[in-house]
């Protein structure tokens, strides 16, 4: 069955289109770096997107809830990935039992949350003694660097890894993990190809609305999830943050 893909609004990334395959092969390395916590596990993507993420889960976890409140976007997941049992519902109040689930998986959403303590205070509640909460997000320190608001206006509150530590340990967890996601090497070449940073190159294209060079085009169509790496070295000058919390 040939699913048709969902548009593209800025609100997410989706897989397959080669404009757009810097920010999916970005967040599909986080992905790649935090499933070996869902090996078995019952898990809930919470704001599950496209359903790319949460279908790669699935190939490691026992079972996958993937949830979002959007009723196009649930729909698209559940015919994508049937693999999935999908659920459509607000974060604030997720639609799961205290304690059912080993893994809540947060994957570039919660910047787009309104009442991020309440939406953590869920999390804890759905998550069994000992389950773990994965969550990626973009450092405000960089990514809307000097400004008060987001530059995103699908984002309401961006977080600095302090502030984000702050709010999961307010939640009642225990962080296991902080650490930011960075340019690797290959990467790292193509930012000083384009001028200092191949996100500010396609962002000045998005912009001015006009066509893609056909160079810059081809760079970050040849973008491989690889060429992003994920240390706990200096999370302030990190592209996204990455945290792992704990239920005790």
């Amino acid at each position: 069955m040939t699913v048709e893909p969902l548009p593209l609004t800025g609100e997410r990334t989706v897989p397959g289109i080669a404009a757009e395959n810097y920010w999916f092969r970005r967040h599909e390395a986080a992905y790649l770096d935090l499933v070996r916590h869902c090996a078995g596990a019952v898990v809930l993507e919470a704001g599950c997107g496209e359903g790319y993420g949460a279908a790669l889960i699935a190939g490691h976890a026992a079972r996958v809830v993937a949830l979002d409140y959007d009723e196009l976007t649930a729909a698209h997941a559940g015919r994508a990935y049937p693999e999935l049992a999908v659920l459509r519902g607000n974060l604030a109040s997720l639609p799961l039992r205290d304690a059912s689930v080993d893994v809540v998986a947060n994957l570039q959403v919660i910047e787009h949350l309104w009442d991020q303590e309440g939406f953590l205070a869920e999390c804890a509640r759905v998550l069994r003694p000992g389950g773990r909460l994965l969550v990626t997000t973009p450092n405000r320190i960089t990514f809307s660097p000097g400004r008060d608001t987001p530059l995103n206006p699908f984002h309401t509150r961006e977080l600095a890894p302090a502030e984000l530590a702050s709010l999961l340990v307010d939640a009642g967890l225990r962080v296991e993990l902080l650490a930011g996601l960075r340019h690797g090497p290959a990467l790292r070449s193509l930012d000083e190809r384009f001028g200092g940073s191949i996100i500010d190159a396609q962002v000045a294209v998005v912009v001015d609305g006009g066509e893609w060079p056909e160079d810059l085009l081809a760079a970050v169509a040849s973008v491989r999830s690889e060429d992003f790496e994920i240390t706990t070295d200096d999370p302030d000058a990190s592209l996204d943050l990455v945290a792992v919390a704990v239920r005790e």
